[in-house]
């Protein structure tokens, strides 16, 4: 069977899109693929030396490759890489990208990023053309809660505040999130109207706007 699998039914793939130096196995990313049997990873490579249009043509092609609706599921530098794909491959409303959870970017516009940050700098300030969710914590180093913030009003993603939980990585000790899978699912379900059909922009928002009410439980 191959990666792609699921698609074969019809059933949306979630496509991780790891940040700078990939997900280690302890990373929820790299659970969730071993866990979920929807869940593979996008293979940017240069995982410790990104490069923008490297990272964003790799995307582009696990898309493509993917031949159906994508959930993806970005961490830190990848979520710059999906709004960078989002502004470089424009595509209609909710295909071939049906929805994507955007969990703690990292903030390549800070004064003195690294250098592997600065070449994906500016940050695009573009709307995305499908339902997402901006996930963030209050106490990520990567990025401030107001920065985070922006960027989610930039991008007409919705904001989840989850509180003081780093960068929402392996050391912040997340294990499979199930959190992150619950916000995971709420993007899910704002992409599709039940029949396999991509919401349109009015609806898939109204659902992650009325979902929001609850807002994501913390962790202890």
């Amino acid at each position: 069977m191959d990666s792609f699998a699921p698609f074969r039914t019809g059933r949306p793939t979630v496509l991780t899109i790891p940040g700078l130096g990939g997900s280690g196995p302890a990373h929820w990313q790299s659970l969730w693929e071993r866990s979920r049997t929807d869940t593979v990873r996008a293979e940017l490579g240069m995982w410790h030396t990104p490069h923008r249009n490297s990272w964003v043509t790799k995307l582009d092609e696990a898309i493509r490759l993917a031949e159906a609706p994508v959930i993806l599921a970005a961490h830190s530098l990848g979520c710059i890489a999906v709004a960078w794909w989002a502004a470089l491959s424009p595509q209609p409303y909710g295909w071939p990208v049906a929805g994507a959870l955007l969990v703690a970017p990292a903030d390549v516009d800070r004064v003195d990023p690294p250098a592997e940050l600065a070449g994906f700098a500016p940050c695009p300030r573009v709307s995305l053309p499908f339902p997402s969710l901006l996930v963030a914590s209050s106490d990520d180093p990567w990025v401030s809660l107001a920065r985070a913030h922006s960027m989610a009003a930039d991008w007409g993603s919705h904001f989840v505040d989850v509180g003081p939980l780093g960068h929402l990585n392996a050391a912040s000790g997340l294990g499979l999130w199930s959190e992150g899978q619950e916000l995971l699912d709420r993007v899910i379900a704002a992409s599709s109207d039940g029949r396999g059909h991509a919401r349109a922009p009015g609806d898939a928002r109204s659902v992650l706007a009325v979902r929001e009410e609850r807002r994501a439980p913390r962790l202890a």
